[in-house]
Order: structure tokens, then C-alpha cells, then sequence
């Protein structure tokens, strides 16, 4: 896991976009980057995707019931 660099972090919140402090610490991590205008990260999933987690991961393997 990658540490934050937390200082940069509240200087661009704080400084550079003006936000009050309870502001910034109520954002969510992918609403800062959004607000800080990095884009790209990865596609949402498809149907396609979601289909083929389900297969290699089942809710109920071999037909067990969910408790």
C-alpha cells in the first residue's frame, strides 16, 4: 500500500482549492483527485466482467444454502 503524502494532500484542498477544512475532510478520496483534475483509473465494470466474478466466485459454491 502506497502512504499518503498527507501534507501535499491538505495544501492543495486547503491552499489551492480554498476549501474550508471540515470541507476537505468530508471529501472522499475520488472526489479530491476528481476536484484536483487527475482522471483516468480503471473502466467501470461490464456485465461481462460482473458475469465472470460471479462464475469464479459463487455466493453459494456447490449448492450450500446462505445462513
Amino acid at each position: 500500500m502506497t502512504a499518503f503524502d498527507w501534507p501535499a494532500l491538505m495544501q492543495a484542498g486547503m491552499r489551492g482549492l480554498r476549501l474550508a477544512p471540515r470541507d476537505f475532510w468530508a471529501l472522499t478520496p475520488a472526489e479530491l483527485a476528481l476536484m484536483l483534475g487527475q482522471t483516468g483509473g480503471r473502466a467501470p465494470m461490464t456485465r461481462a466482467g460482473l458475469a465472470a466474478l460471479q462464475a469464479a466466485w459463487p455466493d453459494n459454491p456447490k449448492g450450500g444454502t446462505d445462513e
